[in-house]
């Protein structure tokens, strides 16, 4: 059977649309990967680089394995997690992160003073880091923050406590949570 005139065209509209939708469900099933944004559940994958306010490098995973992390799980610190709300796949962002919102600002009680005796010799210097266990068996670090005459004070906060972070963070993968 011939189709003619508004029949015919009717027919090619009604195929074109067939393609043009099926090409677009396609294409939105892609592009739906892309629009996800990073909000609370996703799981997200990042390639970032952390230096300190003078520029100092303090660590990096550019070029190697990307940090993968759930949104909102605080499974990153604080001041991170919040400013990536809303990023999406490919965006980079530069993020400076207060001491509040990171590993905290220090804390003067984490000072603790020691018989010069109780450390190891090797360690008898300002800036030596440790690696100590509790009683449970848990390690910490610490670090020697001061040398007096028969005394050793040893601090126990995270070494990047009171210190503004300073993030260049980028977005390669955000997935929903699997069930």
């Amino acid at each position: 059977m011939k189709l003619h005139g508004i029949k015919r065209w009717t027919a090619c509209c009604v195929m074109l649309f067939v393609i043009f939708s099926s090409a677009a469900a396609l294409a939105g099933s892609k592009k739906g990967e892309k629009d996800l944004t990073v909000t609370d559940g996703k799981e997200v994958s990042i390639e970032y680089t952390l230096r300190l306010k003078d520029g100092e490098l303090v660590d990096t995973n550019a070029g190697s394995e990307p940090l993968t992390f759930t949104q909102g799980a605080h499974q990153i610190i604080p001041g991170l997690e919040r400013a990536m709300v809303g990023m999406k796949v490919g965006e980079s962002k530069k993020v400076t992160v207060k001491p509040e919102d990171g590993y905290g600002v220090v804390d003067k009680s984490a000072f603790q003073e020691v018989k010069k005796e109780d450390v190891p010799k090797d360690a008898l210097k300002v800036g030596a880091r440790l690696q100590a266990r509790d009683a449970s068996g848990r390690s910490f670090n610490l670090r020697v923050a001061e040398i007096k005459d028969k005394t050793v004070v040893l601090d126990f906060n995270h070494p990047l406590a009171g210190k503004s972070l300073y993030f260049d963070v980028k977005v390669l993968k955000i997935k929903d949570p699997k069930n």
